[in-house]
């Protein structure tokens, strides 16, 4: 008797990097999947998880090297839940926090195929987090905002000098090679003192970070070689840091000891 095939596409959100922060939802998932399209921000690890006999499809991209389109991605979606059975399409932190996760379940819903969400940890949180920056802080920060360095467009996006007007934590995503204009707007809001972080491959055995604030972080930035895939974050809540502590404490006495009509280096 031949079994009949009953398409589905779960997207899954696979974590900020660190194998071990996905889902227990999210490995249930994988556990039963026919397909698996996975991401280049996820470790090959999680593909353990999907039983020997699923079918593993790399369809991620990085920056600076060959992009495989989203218009492919959407396709194969449907065509190996068509084909198959079930897709899980996962995809590095969430797959709705800039991971273009709505597009696909457009296109694939579409086709009136079934799909679910599993919402992974986000990086804007998570990667923050695994060097001791909270995001908010009683006292320090109330809100947080995560935004996009590039548009679509490839821009700059306009919500950063907007965020360099407040008092919020700034969690910029995709910003390494924006970093110039970024650190621009904030001097722009006289800000040149604001600590900033930039943590690259967070949560995961790669990872490594530079801290100091908007007047010094891109000479810092170049001397560490800190490149993408990096998470920047911009806020008071940086330098409340433990394991950030003794960077702030050296800018602080760096000001307090700055010879008078001498800008702090």
């Amino acid at each position: 008797m031949i079994q009949q095939i009953k398409p589905k596409v779960t997207l899954v959100g696979a974590g900020p990097g660190d194998p071990e922060l996905i889902t227990l939802k999210a490995v249930f998932a994988l556990n039963n999947a026919d397909v698996v399209l996975y991401d280049a921000l996820v470790d090959k690890s999680l593909l353990k998880h999907a039983p020997d006999k699923a079918i593993k499809i790399f369809v991620g991209k990085r920056v600076g090297k060959h992009s495989f389109p989203q218009e492919e991605t959407n396709r194969l979606c449907v065509e190996n839940a068509l084909k198959h059975g079930h897709v899980v399409r996962l995809k590095g932190g969430d797959p709705f926090v800039f991971g273009r996760g709505a597009e696909e379940i457009d296109y694939i819903e579409a086709f009136g195929i079934p799909t679910e969400v599993v919402p992974g940890i986000t990086s804007a949180v998570a990667v923050p987090g695994s060097i001791g920056i909270t995001v908010t802080k009683r006292g320090v920060s109330e809100s947080f905002w995560v935004i996009t360095a590039t548009t679509s467009y490839g821009e700059l996006s306009r919500d950063i000098a907007i965020a360099a007007q407040s008092t919020a934590t700034v969690v910029i995503l995709m910003g390494t090679k924006k970093l110039p204009e970024i650190l621009k707007a904030y001097r722009k809001a006289g800000k040149p003192d604001l600590p900033v972080a930039i943590i690259q491959n967070g949560t995961t055995k790669e990872e490594k970070f530079v801290a100091g604030t908007i007047r010094d972080i891109q000479q810092k930035a170049n001397q560490s070689g800190i490149a993408a895939p990096a998470i920047i974050i911009i806020g008071e809540v940086v330098k409340e840091s433990y394991r950030l502590k003794e960077v702030y404490e050296e800018v602080e006495i760096k000001l307090k000891y700055t010879l008078p009509g001498q800008k702090g280096s």
